[in-house]
C-alpha cells in the first residue's frame, strides 16, 4: 500500500501539473511503440489531396511516405 504524501499540498500541486501538462510534455513521457499509427486531423489543400488521389488506392500511404521524406526519415 502506498504511503500518503507527507505534504498534501505538494501532492495536489504535482497532480495538477500532471493533469495540465502541455501535450508535448506528456508525449515525451510516453513510450513510443514502433509501427503504431496515430489518428490525426490535418487540413491539406484540396489540390494536394487530389494529386495524391490521382494514382488511386493507397494515396494515404503515398502521402505518409512524402511526409517521411520531408522529415528526413
Amino acid at each position: 500500500m502506498a504511503r500518503r504524501p507527507s505534504n498534501p499540498r505538494d501532492a495536489a500541486e504535482a497532480a495538477f501539473r500532471s493533469a495540465t501538462a502541455k501535450p508535448a510534455e506528456r508525449m515525451r513521457e510516453a513510450t513510443a511503440v514502433p509501427g503504431v499509427k496515430e489518428s490525426v486531423t490535418l487540413r491539406v489543400d484540396s489540390d494536394i489531396v487530389e494529386w495524391f488521389q490521382t494514382e488511386g488506392p493507397g494515396w494515404q500511404d503515398r502521402m505518409v511516405e512524402a511526409l517521411r521524406a520531408a522529415a528526413g526519415k
